[in-house]
């Protein structure tokens, strides 16, 4: 039998990815921008979420990083890039993000308030990016609870 390790180390799209997916009974796919095989990868990537005690973003590189300090009034406060984390899942977490940022409007409103505020372009992505990194663990979690194992 295939596992969805080894469907994605193909890196060409085949059909039993969804069928691997559908089995492991993750309701991801009902997200905006998540597709079976970034359903796959996720899942490979980040593994069992029960063992995970905090939230996902430190894992994939999605958690703030202060880089101001001591900010005047009306400046925006400032968050760095996090290098660190699991780059494939934030790749596939930035992929979701472009999705949705084309497709639903409650993630569109989210970066049009962020711009507003007075981010930048990036540092909007990033709030998005952390935003939907808490939808995910949270989406994870309930279908963890739902059954014995994941992985």
């Amino acid at each position: 039998m295939t596992t969805l390790r080894e469907v994605l180390r193909a890196k060409r799209r085949s059909p039993p990815t969804n069928s691997l997916v559908r089995t492991t009974n993750s309701t991801l796919t009902e997200l905006v921008g998540i597709a079976p095989r970034a359903d796959a990868e996720i899942l490979v990537e980040a593994g069992d979420v029960r063992r995970r005690t905090g939230r996902l973003r430190p894992f994939n590189g999605t958690a703030r990083i202060p880089a101001t300090f001591g900010v005047g009034e009306g400046e925006p406060v400032r968050e760095r890039l996090s290098r660190g984390g699991n780059r494939r899942l934030n790749a596939a977490i930035h992929r979701i993000v472009v999705a949705q940022c084309r497709y639903e409007l409650r993630a569109r409103g989210l970066y049009e308030r962020a711009r507003a505020s007075g981010q930048t372009r990036r540092e909007a992505m990033r709030i998005l990016k952390r935003h939907i990194s808490n939808v995910i663990y949270r989406t994870m979690l309930s279908d963890a609870r739902r059954q014995p194992c994941l992985t």
